[in-house]
């Protein structure tokens, strides 16, 4: 029997291994599989099995297989092979986003080292600069390292020829180790009775007088329910020690064993259930999706609901059809901040069937919870992007909430998949309807809608009776001429925010820029204080006395004086969501504030202790980035305030103005949302801009048709496909001859395509490389499914690989960028 392998890896090929007799009952496709690879052992995943083989060279054994039963089917690796295709990426890279991260079992190249000879060694080189002697003065300082690390500090991948002669001079020991997966299932041991009940009492009175301990035990365990309980939770309980248990267990009264424990993610967040009478715009909305599910048929909708129109109890509604139709839920959220609300409400409807799954939950628990998926034990699963590759069976319903957002877009490795999109070609390899529900839909969605693509289902009326909530613009150019501003904020919404704790109702306050001042001016030498990784300012920190990089995390100690040219005339400028914690705790010192932002929520649960008490009435305003902006729904929030509307609106993107529309309304959505009106007060330095005036008129439609015009007139989305070609590289020329030579290649496809000049990326430096992109735009109406532009990259790469003297940089593609920054 042979097994096609692919593996984690950007090779587009298959690879065959012969699979040993023992393991044939196994070898099933898609179940992972241990494997050598060249010098190394990786996991991978079975695609195809056969009798015979056209393969002429040794074919070496399959070393293991890791699952008893499938994890994908032929349907489901369609869907990854839509995946890989469209995103340019190899399918064992695709097939990696549907195992959690620490299952992978692989080998690992550790190096053993002379320190003494190395050092002996660095002495004697004459070039310090070379490949050689920079890695000895690296391994001098060392007793052990990973081969992989040793490439990280030197800049360079092959370092193989070098360390082989270390090796040979008994300079260092190459060793193979084996490393199993960093998850496992965990395990505990547990008590129960050994006996029936009536013997167990008939043992009670000579314990009571001779072993009271061992007495308290036994009640324990009989006064569980289920008559069994954990050996800790035991003698916790009992405030006994481990001798007691062996006792009673030497006298056959109970026995220990060991069972698995399942890693239950919670949120400390929760909702009482609310009984809703839902309106008739829901219910018509409802009955439309509703046909589909009955039908199974594939359907894509976009529900366009304003702000508090009821989305959520949709949503609730239709996986209570398809769960009683024996099918199965998914349900995307695009942060993290979303989850607590809606995981509440959907564990108040379904309780046990509902799974989570994102980022911030434990390994073992995020292992758990897809075991469970994976067993059918969980009909409901609501999660970030990640989820998407939940291993769920027989869908009924596909939810994307929030459809409109960036973060549904993978940007940090291989693939660079779109959720929203992705839930989109799931859905019709399931035949099942697909919701994207927004109160602000992406260009993108609402062209699908004009053009027939998707059924555009509105919800244009907040539930309850509620009222949207009146919007002030506010100039703080003008305000500060006027002398009504103090520091960043403007007197109207000081007053306005005083107002509000009076009433004991709930304020809002959006930034949304992280730290307390986002960068440090040297006013003699006109210098900023910038990252030494990245071509971006350091931010300062005031919670921690530090100055950060949010790009790569670099941390320094706040200056004393400009670090350019030695200046104490040193200024610090840029509003965070910081500073704006630190005034309004001077403004409003009685009050309770909390931030909430990527550096407050670290803590698991903290997020949703800070919503809880938000909630309650323990906490008066919330501060935050855009976390604050989406989905929260809270009747105590009477008002919002933005501190600067242009955080996002000058931003060097396509997509700025959109970003901005959807942030203010999405945000200024979470005030009134009850029987008392709401307010928002924008802070701005022009009230006057397209953007900002629909967003005062709540005039979605208006700005989409202006804002789609401008997208036609000059070739973006939606009417073209684009993709960013990125290079990067320690060394600047060698990044920038690596995207020249790839552009020579692309050339020839310019008749079908509009392609840029080579450029370097706005942000020039990131975490040490410096980078440099093409821009690709392929015309929708000639190039529908973007056949032509895959086409394009992957043949260029063919030819640069096999030309170009720069084929060791590392290349990048970004089929639909969500930004080209």
């Amino acid at each position: 029997m042979f097994a096609e392998v692919v593996f984690p890896l950007p090779f587009r090929n298959t690879f065959t291994y012969s699979v040993p007799s023992e393991i044939e009952d196994l070898a099933k496709v898609g179940v992972r599989v241990v494997a050598p690879f060249g010098k190394r052992v990786l996991t991978g995943f079975i695609v195809k099995i056969s009798k015979k083989t056209i393969v002429q060279e040794r074919i070496k054994l399959l070393s293991d297989i890791l699952d008893e039963k499938p994890i994908y089917s032929h349907d489901d690796l369609k869907f990854y092979e839509w995946l890989a295709e469209y995103y340019v990426c190899s399918l064992g890279e695709a097939l990696r986003l549907g195992v959690p991260y620490g299952l992978e079992i692989e080998s690992k190249r550790k190096i053993l080292i002379d320190r003494t000879l190395c050092k002996k060694l660095a002495a004697n080189e004459k070039n310090n600069n070379s490949l050689k002697a920079k890695i000895l003065n690296i391994l001098s300082d060392r007793d052990e390292m990973n081969f992989s690390y040793l490439q990280k500090m030197v800049g360079k991948k092959n370092i193989y020829s070098v360390m082989k002669n270390l090796e040979m001079a008994e300079a260092v020991t190459l060793l193979d180790e084996l490393e199993d997966a960093k998850i496992k299932i965990k395990t505990a041991n547990f008590v129960k009775l050994a006996k029936p009940l009536s013997e167990i009492y008939i043992s009670l009175p000579e314990l009571e007088q001779r072993s009271p301990k061992q007495l308290k035990i036994l009640l324990g365990i009989i006064s569980d329910k289920k008559k069994e309980i954990s050996l800790s939770a035991l003698l916790k309980k009992a405030d006994a020690s481990r001798a007691s248990i062996d006792s009673l267990q030497a006298k056959g009264l109970v026995s220990v064993y060991e069972k698995e424990v399942d890693r239950k993610y919670s949120e400390l967040y929760n909702e009482e259930l609310i009984e809703f009478t839902l309106t008739d715009r829901q219910l018509l909305a409802i009955a439309e999706i509703k046909k589909e599910i009955t039908q199974k048929s594939f359907k894509p909708f976009l529900l366009h609901g304003i702000t508090g129109s009821g989305k959520t109890q949709v949503y609730i509604e239709l996986i209570k059809e398809v769960l009683s139709r024996k099918k199965t839920a998914l349900i995307l959220v695009p942060e993290i901040s979303l989850t607590p609300q809606i995981t509440s409400r959907l564990l108040n409807n379904f309780g046990d069937d509902v799974s989570v799954m994102h980022s911030r939950m434990s390994m073992g628990e995020r292992y758990d919870s897809w075991r469970r998926i994976l067993k059918g034990k969980s009909k409901v699963v609501i999660g970030a992007r990640s989820a998407l590759f939940a291993p769920l069976k027989n869908i009924g319903i596909i939810i994307v909430d929030e459809e409109h957002d960036q973060s549904y877009k993978q940007t940090d490795m291989a693939p660079k998949y779109n959720a929203r999109d992705s839930a989109v070609v799931l859905a019709r390899f399931n035949n099942c309807p697909v919701v994207l529900g927004s109160a602000t839909p992406s260009f993108e969605s609402m062209n699908n809608a004009e053009t027939g693509k998707y059924k555009l289902l509105e919800l244009p009326d907040r539930i309850d009776n509620a009222k949207l909530p009146k919007i002030l613009l506010v100039n703080v150019s003008i305000e500060r001429k006027n002398k009504k501003m103090e520091n960043v904020f403007s007197k109207i919404l000081l007053d306005k925010i005083q107002d509000r704790l009076n009433k004991k109702e709930g304020v809002i306050i959006l930034q949304n820029r992280r730290g307390f001042s986002t960068q440090i001016f040297c006013e003699d030498c006109n210098e900023i204080e910038i990252c030494p990784n990245c071509s971006v300012p350091m931010v300062y920190h005031i919670s921690k006395n530090y100055i950060q990089c949010h790009y790569c995390g670099f941390i320094r100690d706040v200056p004393n004086a400009c670090t350019h040219c030695g200046s104490l005339n040193i200024k610090y400028y840029g509003t965070g969501t910081e500073r704006v914690e630190d005034e309004l705790e001077f403004y409003f010192p009685g009050s309770v504030i909390k931030r909430v932002d990527s550096d407050s929520i670290g803590r698991k649960s903290s997020l949703s202790k800070t919503l809880l008490e938000f909630s309650n009435g323990n906490i008066d305003i919330l501060v935050g980035t855009q976390m604050v902006s989406k989905g929260l729904d809270f009747s105590r929030v009477t008002l919002v305030g933005v501190i600067s509307a242009e955080t996002s609106l000058w931003m060097p993107d396509f997509r700025a103005d959109e970003r901005t529309f959807q942030l203010l309304t999405q945000v200024s959505g979470r005030a009134g949302r009850s029987n008392i009106e709401g307010e928002v007060i924008i802070q701005t330095q022009n009230e006057k801009t397209f953007t900002l005036q629909k967003v005062l008129q709540n005039d979605y439609m208006g700005f989409y048709k202006k804002e789609i015009e401008m997208r036609l007139l000059k070739g973006y989305p939606p009417f073209t496909r684009i993709c960013l070609v990125e290079t990067k590289d320690l060394d600047e020329n060698k990044a920038k001859g690596a995207i020249n030579d790839f552009y020579q290649e692309l050339l020839p496809y310019k008749k079908w395509l509009n392609i840029s000049l080579p450029t370097t990326a706005l942000i020039a430096k990131l975490k040490g490389q410096f980078r440099f992109n093409i821009l690709i735009k392929s015309p929708r109406d000639s190039d529908p499914g973007g056949a032509i532009l895959r086409k394009a990259i992957l043949n260029s790469f063919i030819e640069f690989n096999r030309k170009s003297r720069f084929r060791d940089v590392k290349l990048i593609y970004d089929i639909d960028p969500q930004s080209i920054i």
